[in-house]
């Protein structure tokens, strides 16, 4: 009796732990981590609360929005990095990201990372005087090429994103002009209304205001479509000059997290995304969403780290 009593024990055991084992564990069973590199409040901050909210829904766990700041992005950044590659903890990457490196100010790039979703681009524009004679892309950088080093452009800062996509501008096009910085777009767009400016390559809803009070016009947006806001407005491809550029914004995942719950997240993240709160949410904030899943995103990464590098390089911000 008791050695039957031993046997009935074991298989209980055995049928316990291959239950066990064979179910598998539910994810996400607890809440999830979103880290972001900048501070509470700001647009990346405010883009992230949003998506976080809608996305809830559809995974059925709360989503809590750590604002992880310092050194530019850096210690963000880092900290989505180096976070636990198990699901619960997904990280917002931006601009950043890949004009860090160059400046030998991370020892880590967008490699490190795997990517979720891209979810905005903010393009610059290259805007001038309503008053200007260039009425166009094309009349732009023909009086540029005919007088290299007088044509001044406008921009954020030293080492920006306005200040690289002048940069960028400037190089594709084999134009020689004066990069003007300035504590932000806004005192910049200030010099230009005032005339001390030829030009401004800040973004188009920083130009907004000025544009359509009839002190400024925008020659171009360098983006892959028109923007909603000046939709009469042509982008540079259109104008013959294969330029893209940008801020952006997008989800990524400490490398190594199971593919299972990779997808599992990106499903959910896109559901959020594509709710029609929002894309409400978006489009009252001025935001320009450009969508790419992970494996697009991937390749944007890529494209993009190298043109910022080597538009660092040439306006002598790389680290040699």
């Amino acid at each position: 009796m008791k050695r039957w009593a031993l046997v009935l024990c074991m298989l209980l055991i055995v049928g316990s732990v291959l239950s066990a084992g064979g179910k598998a564990e539910k994810f996400p069973s607890k809440p999830i981590t979103a880290i972001c590199p900048w501070t509470a409040g700001g647009g990346t901050d405010v883009l992230l609360r949003a998506l976080a909210k809608e996305t809830e829904k559809f995974l059925g766990q709360p989503i809590t929005v750590v604002n992880t700041t310092g050194g530019g992005g850096a210690v963000g950044h880092n900290a989505i990095r180096q976070a636990k590659p198990d699901g619960y903890t997904v990280g917002m990457i931006t601009f950043e990201l890949n004009s860090l490196p160059p400046q030998g100010l991370i020892p880590f790039t967008y490699k490190d990372f795997d990517p979720l979703m891209r979810l905005n681009v903010d393009p610059p524009a290259l805007t001038v005087r309503k008053d200007s004679p260039f009425n166009s892309l094309k009349d732009f950088i023909e009086y540029a090429k005919a007088h290299p080093g007088e044509v001044s452009i406008g921009n954020s800062g030293p080492g920006s994103v306005w200040h690289i996509a002048a940069g960028l501008m400037a190089e594709k096009t084999g134009i020689s002009v004066k990069y003007m910085p300035f504590d932000g777009a806004a005192p910049a767009v200030t010099a230009l209304v005032g005339g001390h400016l030829t030009a401004v390559s800040v973004s188009v809803a920083e130009v907004r205001g000025q544009v359509q009070s009839g002190n400024l016009k925008i020659l171009g947006v360098m983006d892959t479509k028109r923007s909603g806001i000046f939709p009469d407005v042509p982008t540079f491809q259109e104008q013959g000059i294969d330029v893209t550029f940008g801020t952006w914004r997008g989800l990524a995942l400490p490398k190594g997290v199971d593919p299972e719950k990779r997808q599992i997240l990106a499903d959910a993240f896109k559901k959020g995304f594509d709710s029609p709160e929002f894309q409400a949410f978006a489009k009252n904030a001025g935001l320009n969403l450009a969508y790419q899943d992970s494996a697009a995103f991937g390749e944007f990464l890529a494209k993009n780290a190298a043109d910022v590098e080597l538009v660092m390089q040439k306006l002598g911000l790389a680290k040699k």
